[in-house]
């Protein structure tokens, strides 16, 4: 099942579940699919694969965060709630996201797979683990253990 289709289900049944709060989160990843197949379109591609919904998602997740952070910040718990409860729906059609140990031996794969030595290959080494690992992996943490590993 793609992820349009699993959406698509996920939709539905919060429509019949009549949960509101769930429902309007899924129509704000609704909203950023269709603005993403709109912008693929301008670029002669028909609609966005699942891989681009997942960076799709992936992003949602990131500015929620950040937005869930200023929220707190300014002493606006509602907000806040509101949009951890957002990434909470987002995060269900997300793949699973790999711990340190996981991040740790991915890294150690694609330096030895690359034959990175030194600090200049960083940027080919956090290239081939965002193709291999998008959406599965926190790339902050990675750019980390990649910089600790060459540096």
């Amino acid at each position: 099942m793609s992820m349009r289709d699993k959406i698509t289900t996920a939709l539905k049944s919060a429509m019949k579940e009549r949960d509101t709060d769930r429902l309007a989160a899924l129509r704000l990843i609704n909203a950023a699919i269709k603005d993403r197949d709109i912008a693929a379109r301008g670029e002669g591609a028909p609609e966005v694969s699942d891989a681009e919904i997942i960076t799709v998602l992936t992003r949602m997740v990131k500015q929620r965060r950040e937005s869930a952070r200023a929220y707190e910040e300014a002493a606006r718990l509602d907000l806040a709630e509101k949009e951890t409860a957002e990434i909470g729906v987002i995060e269900d059609f997300l793949p699973r996201q790999m711990d340190d140990a996981e991040i740790e031996a991915a890294v150690a794969a694609v330096v030895a797979e690359t034959g990175a030595a030194s600090v200049r290959d960083i940027g080919r080494v956090m290239g081939l683990l965002k193709t291999r690992h998008a959406g599965a992996m926190d790339f902050a943490k990675a750019g980390a253990a990649v910089k600790a590993r060459l540096g």
